[in-house]
C-alpha cells in the first residue's frame, strides 16, 4: 500500500492556464519611448532653431520675423563669423588652456584615487570626502579670495607678461585643475576599487614598485574611465566662461567663449551673426566627442553589471 506522501508525490502538478497576455507591458513601453522622444526633442529645439537663424540673413528676419520662411540661406554669417572675432586667435587660446587642463585634472586625480582606493588607512575615506567636498562650493563664493590670492603670487616672465599669477593662462588652468580634481577623484577611485587587488599583489610579487604599479598597471586598466572623464572635462573647461572673464584681464589671452562677445556692438547686435559664432565654437567638442565616443560610452556603463 502507498503512503499519503507517495501518493502526493506521485500526482501530476496541475498545469496552468496561460492566461491572456495584457497590453500593459506594451503599452508601458510605448508610453516610455514617446517621452524620451519628446524630452530629446525639446533638448534639440535651441540647437535647430540656432542652425535655421545661422542660415539667414539679418535682412530676412528683420523684414519677415523669426517665426517666417525663409527666403535665402547662405553661408555669409559663418564666414563673418570666423573673420570679425577673431576666432582662431581665440581658439589657440582656449587650446593652450583645455589641454594642459583636462591632462593636469586627470593626473592628479588618478594619483589621489590611486592611494585613497588601493591603500588602506585611517583617513583614506576622509581625504575622499575632502576632495569631492570642493565641488560643494559655489564658483563665485571663491573669486574675491581668490582673486587677492592671484595678485599676490608672482611668475617669471617667460609665463606671464603681468608677471603674476593674475592675467595669465597659467591661473586659469590652476584653478580648472583644483576645482575639476575633487569629481574626477570620485570617479577615479570608485572604478579602481572595482579591479582586483590580486593584480597590484602579482605587482609586488614581480618586484614593481608604487610608482611602476600606477603607471604601468593601474592606468593603462582605468582606459575607459578616462576617456569618459576627458570627454566630459573637455567639454566644461573649454566651454567655461567664468574663470577667464574674472582671472584674465587682457581680452586677447581670454578663450573662445570670449569672442562671441566681440560680434556684439555697442548699439546694434546681429542674432544670425552670434548664432553662427556659437555653432562655430561648438565645433572642438563635437570632435571631442566623436573622437571618444565608444570609451565614453563603455566608461559610462562601468560596473553597471556588477552585484
Amino acid at each position: 500500500m502507498t503512503t499519503t506522501a507517495e501518493r502526493r508525490s506521485t500526482r501530476a502538478p496541475a498545469a496552468r492556464r496561460p492566461g491572456p497576455a495584457g497590453p500593459t507591458r506594451p503599452r508601458r513601453d510605448t508610453g516610455r519611448h514617446l517621452l524620451l522622444a519628446g524630452v530629446s526633442l525639446l533638448w534639440l529645439i535651441p540647437l535647430l532653431w540656432a542652425v535655421y537663424t545661422s542660415f539667414r540673413s539679418y535682412g530676412d528676419t528683420a523684414r519677415h520675423g523669426y517665426f517666417s520662411w525663409p527666403h535665402g540661406a547662405s553661408l555669409e554669417n559663418y564666414a563673418d563669423a570666423w573673420t570679425q572675432s577673431g576666432m582662431p586667435h581665440f581658439l589657440l587660446n582656449s587650446l593652450l588652456i583645455t589641454v594642459p587642463s583636462v591632462l593636469g585634472t586627470l593626473l592628479f586625480s588618478a594619483a589621489v584615487a590611486f592611494f585613497v582606493s588601493r591603500f588602506g588607512f585611517r583617513f583614506n575615506l576622509a581625504l575622499l570626502m575632502l576632495f569631492t567636498a570642493g565641488n560643494l562650493l559655489p564658483a563665485q563664493v571663491l573669486i574675491t579670495p581668490l582673486y587677492r590670492l592671484y595678485l599676490l603670487i608672482p611668475l617669471p616672465p617667460w609665463m606671464s607678461d603681468s608677471l603674476l599669477l593674475y592675467n595669465s593662462a597659467w591661473g586659469v588652468i590652476a584653478i580648472h585643475i583644483a576645482y575639476q580634481c575633487g569629481f574626477c577623484t570620485f570617479v577615479l577611485s570608485n572604478y579602481m576599487k572595482t579591479i582586483p587587488k590580486e593584480i597590484s599583489e602579482a605587482a609586488v610579487v614581480d618586484g614593481a614598485q608604487v610608482w611602476r604599479q600606477f603607471f604601468q598597471v593601474i592606468l593603462p586598466l582605468c582606459r575607459p574611465a578616462f576617456a569618459a572623464l576627458a570627454t566630459l572635462e573637455s567639454i566644461w573647461i573649454y566651454n567655461d566662461f567664468f574663470w577667464p572673464l574674472t582671472l584674465i584681464e587682457t581680452g586677447d589671452k581670454r578663450p573662445i567663449t570670449s569672442a562671441l562677445a566681440n560680434l556684439q556692438g555697442q548699439y546694434f547686435t546681429n542674432p544670425n551673426l552670434i548664432a553662427a559664432g556659437a555653432l562655430l565654437t561648438a565645433i572642438p567638442t563635437l570632435l571631442v566627442y566623436f573622437a571618444l565616443q565608444r570609451q565614453f560610452i563603455s566608461g559610462l556603463t562601468i560596473g553597471s553589471g556588477k552585484g
